[in-house]
C-alpha cells in the first residue's frame, strides 16, 4: 500500500512539474522626463503594479511625455502613459497640427488624474511680470511638439501672440531650460507640470523667480473645456508669496484597448487603493481622485477600468 501511494504522490508531482508556468505580464509605464512629475509618479505607479497585481513584472521608460507616450503605446511598445488631456483629445481626434496625423484608435483611459499647472518662470531680474513682458525675450517653450510645447502655442495665440514676439525661441526639457535660466541664457520657460515640479524647484533654490500670471481671459480665449482657470498658490517654490492665476489642463493615464480586462481593472484598482504610495513620491498625487476620474475624457474608457468604475458607484 505505501509503494502504491508512494508511486501515486510521484506521479502526481511528475505531472505538476510538467505543466507550463503561468506567464508573467510585462508592464512598461511611460512618463516624461526626469525633473518632471510624471517620471517619479510613474515610478511609484510601477511599483504600486508590480508589488499588487498577481503576475506582474513592471518597468519604466522616461520619454518625451505626451506626444511620444501616446505614439508608443499605439504602436504596441508601452503599457500605460501619462499625457495630457488637450494632447489625448488630439491623438483621438486626428489633429495633424498636434502631431497625429492619423487617429490613434487603440488608446483607451484608465483615468483622469492630476492637473497640470502652466507655469511661466521668469527671472526676477529680467523684468517679466506679464505676458506681454514676454516680448522680445529669450524664452523655451518645451521639447518640440511635446504636450509642454502644444500648450505653449494656445496660450501665446489666446495672448494674441506668437513665437515670432520672442528675441529667441528654445525647444528644451525642463532640465535644460532650468540650466540655461541659471547661467543668465534664458529669461523665463514655460513648463505644463504638476505644482512643485523639482526643475522649478532646483531653479528657485538658486536663482529669484517669478511666475507669470496667465489671466482668465486669456484661458477664456482659449476656447476649449480641458483647460480650466487655477492659480499657483504662495509658497509653491522659493520666493513664490501670493497666489498667480494661470491656467490648468487634466492629465490622464492611458493605455491600449488591447490589454486583458482583468489586467486593467486590477492595475485601475490598485491606483486607488494605494494612492498614499504616489503621494509618498509626489504631492501632485493629491489631485488623482476617484470622484474625477472618470469626468472630462475625450476618449472611452477601458473596459476593465470602467468595470472598476461601476463597481465603485462612480459610473451608474
Amino acid at each position: 500500500m505505501k509503494k502504491l501511494i508512494l508511486g501515486a504522490l510521484t506521479a502526481a508531482a511528475v505531472g505538476l512539474a510538467g505543466l507550463p508556468a503561468k506567464a508573467e505580464t510585462f508592464v512598461t509605464v511611460l512618463t516624461g522626463g526626469s525633473t518632471g512629475v510624471y517620471y517619479p509618479l510613474g515610478v511609484a505607479l510601477s511599483k504600486v503594479y508590480a508589488d499588487y497585481v498577481p503576475e506582474v513584472r513592471t518597468s519604466v521608460q522616461s520619454t518625451k511625455a505626451s506626444v511620444e507616450n501616446l505614439n508608443l503605446l499605439q504602436r504596441g511598445r508601452g503599457e500605460v502613459g501619462f499625457a495630457l488631456g488637450d494632447s489625448v483629445s488630439g491623438a483621438w481626434n486626428a489633429e495633424e497640427d498636434a502631431g497625429f496625423p492619423q487617429k490613434l484608435d487603440k488608446l483607451r483611459a484608465i483615468a483622469a488624474i492630476y492637473p497640470n499647472y502652466i507655469q511661466i518662470v521668469a527671472r526676477a531680474d529680467s523684468g517679466i511680470t506679464s505676458l506681454a513682458d514676454l516680448k522680445g525675450k529669450r524664452i523655451s517653450v518645451g521639447a518640440p511638439k511635446s504636450g509642454t510645447e502644444l500648450n505653449a502655442r494656445k496660450i501665446f495665440a489666446a495672448a494674441g501672440m506668437s513665437y515670432k514676439d520672442f528675441a529667441k525661441t528654445e525647444y528644451l526639457s525642463f532640465g535644460e531650460s532650468v540650466e540655461l535660466m541659471k547661467n543668465r541664457q534664458l529669461d523665463a520657460t514655460l513648463l505644463s507640470a504638476g505644482l512643485g515640479v523639482s526643475a522649478i524647484r532646483d531653479l528657485a533654490s538658486t536663482t529669484a523667480i517669478t511666475i507669470v500670471e496667465v489671466p482668465k481671459e486669456t484661458v477664456a480665449a482659449i476656447n476649449d473645456p480641458v483647460f480650466i482657470p487655477t492659480t499657483v498658490p504662495a509658497g509653491s517654490y522659493d520666493g513664490v508669496t501670493k497666489d498667480v492665476p494661470t491656467v490648468a489642463i487634466r492629465n490622464i493615464l492611458v493605455t491600449r484597448s488591447d490589454l486583458p480586462d482583468d489586467l486593467i481593472y486590477q492595475m485601475t484598482k490598485s491606483m486607488f487603493d494605494h494612492r498614499a504610495d504616489l503621494l509618498s513620491a509626489h504631492s501632485a498625487a493629491q489631485g488623482i481622485t476617484l470622484q474625477e476620474a472618470t469626468s472630462g475624457l475625450p476618449l472611452p474608457l477601458h473596459p476593465g477600468a470602467e468595470k472598476f468604475y461601476r463597481e465603485a458607484g462612480i459610473l451608474k
